[in-house]
């Protein structure tokens, strides 16, 4: 026999919950948002990195370059708002895998920053932005004007 959980707590535990996945959301999409507009900034050093340093395989290093940097501004935007937000989480993940993958060497605090990122974008993938998102707005207006 299940316990009732009382209506209020329910409503306290999904506001946290809602805020908390803000927090999440704001984390991740400022890293990598911030992280686009530096390879934005020096184009010449941005092509040079994927060039030499960063081992993306199967992909011309300018292609690399300008697909990694365009999901790094467009995909952080859409996490932000929560626009689709299973979907900017899934593509940041990968990006956040494939950046760590093509790196010979991290740093141990870099290697850790990357997995609190990878964490949070799981989380994000697996229960969605929350109700403080574009996500959670859009249903409601669909049945609204049905």
């Amino acid at each position: 026999m299940q316990a009732q959980v009382p209506a209020r707590w329910a409503l306290a535990v999904g506001a946290v919950q809602s805020v908390l996945m803000l927090g999440a959301r704001w984390v991740v999409a400022q890293a990598f948002f911030l992280s686009g507009l530096t390879k934005v900034r020096d184009w010449d050093s941005t092509l040079a990195l994927f060039q030499d340093e960063y081992a993306v395989p199967l992909l011309d290093p300018h292609v690399a370059a300008v697909l990694g940097t365009g999901g790094e501004l467009l995909l952080p935007a859409l996490l932000l708002l929560g626009l689709g937000g299973r979907f900017a989480a899934a593509g940041l993940f990968v990006l956040n895998g494939v950046a760590v993958l093509s790196l010979s060497e991290v740093a141990p605090a870099a290697l850790a920053q990357h997995q609190l990122w990878g964490a949070l974008l799981l989380g994000i993938w697996f229960w969605g932005p929350g109700r403080l998102s574009l996500d959670a707005l859009w249903p409601r207006r669909l049945t609204r004007s049905a």
